[in-house]
């Protein structure tokens, strides 16, 4: 799974590494994104990939609920999204990548825990296979955006580590999966794709949300 990452790249880099169309944003970095938190999408209009806002945890148009009943939607498994209720109308039709620097996952090692920070080790952009909707608030009738990150078993590097990850696309696989829900593309990345290192347990509250958390920290053996 992929419960936390960062999004913490100037406009500038993004816009260069996938070629965006469209004007500049503000983009304000986020060292610690959470579910239910807004995160930047990439999609594609009639003029090239465009860069846009939405919230982390997909809700199906068809949501009628309260979003407090809304059960955990903000990964989705790449090997049953296509038939699952929740999902498969955006597999089908609204298809999006997610950029980040890097994500968190957390290594059991008996009773506890570590936190480890992934990340390309070409020291580019992740890019996240994903799913957008958009649903309509029926109490404000305000439609929201929103997302959720494909997940796959994970490759032998980072089974070191946890047994799910996010699906990370090549930069020629992000063309590729916006233009057509290919199952090919929903695969684990190459294992020498990534690399990691040890980060403070302090990553796991969602209130801290500093530079630091990527740092690389000193764990007993």
């Amino acid at each position: 799974m992929c419960g936390r990452f960062t999004q913490d790249y100037t406009w500038e880099e993004v816009f260069d590494f996938y070629n965006l169309t469209g004007p500049a944003l503000n983009l304000r970095p986020s060292y610690n994104v959470a579910p239910t938190q807004t995160v930047h999408m990439l999609g594609r209009s009639e003029q090239g990939l465009t860069l846009g806002e939405a919230r982390w945890g997909l809700i199906p148009a068809w949501w009628k609920k309260p979003l407090k009943d809304l059960p955990s939607t903000f990964n989705a498994r790449a090997e049953t999204a296509a038939e699952k209720p929740m999902f498969r109308a955006a597999f089908k039709q609204r298809r999006c990548v997610i950029p980040s620097g890097g994500f968190y996952e957390w290594k059991r090692s008996g009773s506890e825990k570590q936190p480890y920070f992934i990340y390309r080790a070409d020291g580019t952009p992740l890019s996240f296979a994903g799913l957008w909707e958009r649903w309509d608030d029926p109490e404000s009738g305000k439609p929201l955006l929103n997302c959720t990150i494909l997940t796959i078993d994970a490759n032998d590097y980072m089974r070191q580590i946890h047994t799910r990850m996010p699906v990370v696309l090549e930069r020629d696989g992000v063309d590729a999966w916006l233009a057509s829900a290919d199952a090919g593309l929903l695969v684990p990345c190459n294992d020498n794709v990534l690399t990691s290192h040890p980060v403070k347990r302090a990553v796991g509250n969602v209130r801290n949300n500093s530079p630091d958390l990527r740092e690389r920290a000193d764990v007993e053996a």
